[in-house]
């Protein structure tokens, strides 16, 4: 079982390692990588050509703004109702199961959050929580709603915003739907292994975080919502800290007519060395 939404991974200095890339293959899910034309072909010698989009800008310093909303247009213009966007540095997914994280070996999680956000009339947004935020010995619900979607996001394409800014744009996007009303979806029973910010060389970590990038993010987000967003010293840097609690009374509704699965788990069968447990 594949999503049905198209999933795109912009990527940018990142072809040697394309993490992202590699988890996908290695699971059968389909999807292509948004490239800069200054390194198509270095992309196109460890990746098959017709699986890349090539941007009609290169290097305007505005980090991955131009590139995110490029993708929206290109799904819109596609005839796509949402689409997936993707980081490039995630180098597994998995299925979180009694506190343990087991990887996913098809695209069965892509096509349960996207059934899962359909059956709503107002989702925005959904996508997985990080891996590295769902330690053990601690309880998760399947997905917590209303607050900040990121990394690995399921996006709707009729909403009436685009990315904006330079920095913390998940954060940005997830705030000025929330205060429209929408809701967002972020779970807990599929999660994404992504590499922490400015571990790997590339992406934004050349363009946006060195010097002063950390204070300069959180002031950004301060300045656009600063009814919700405080900033704090945390590990020895400045962080933004958002309060979602507003958010709470935003419900979710119901399609009329939404149909639920007669199969809750959507033929997931946990498996290990290939035999069902």
């Amino acid at each position: 079982m594949n999503p049905i939404h198209p999933i795109y991974i912009i990527s940018k200095g990142r072809w040697k390692s394309r993490p992202t890339a590699k988890a996908l293959s290695r699971i059968g899910v389909p999807f292509h990588v948004v490239v800069e034309p200054q390194e198509h072909d270095a992309y196109a010698e460890v990746i098959p050509p017709e699986l890349l989009i090539v941007t009609p800008f290169s290097n305007l310093g505005q980090g991955s703004i131009p590139a995110r909303n490029f993708v929206w247009e290109h799904s819109i213009a596609a005839g796509a109702k949402w689409h997936w966007i993707l980081d490039d540095n995630i180098r597994e997914f998995y299925r979180l199961h009694r506190n343990i994280k087991w990887r996913l070996s098809n695209g069965g999680a892509f096509a349960a959050i996207e059934d899962f956000a359909g059956r709503f009339e107002n989702v925005a947004q959904a996508g997985m929580q990080y891996a590295m935020f769902a330690p053990r010995k601690l309880r998760y619900p399947a997905v917590d709603i209303n607050t900040r979607i990121y990394s690995c996001i399921l996006l709707r394409n009729d909403l009436p915003y685009r990315w904006r800014g330079r920095y913390n744009e998940d954060t940005d996007l997830s705030l000025r739907c929330l205060k429209d009303g929408w809701c967002t979806l972020l779970f807990y029973a599929f999660l994404a292994a992504k590499e922490g910010t400015m571990r790997m060389k590339g992406g934004n970590t050349d363009e946006l975080y060195k010097g002063g990038g950390r204070a300069a993010m959180a002031l950004s987000l301060q300045r656009q919502h600063p009814d919700v967003v405080t900033i704090r010293a945390r590990w020895g840097r400045p962080q933004h800290v958002v309060d979602y609690s507003p958010f709470r009374f935003n419900r979710l509704r119901l399609k009329p007519g939404a149909e639920m699965p007669s199969d809750p788990t959507f033929g997931m069968v946990l498996k290990v060395d290939g035999k069902p447990v």
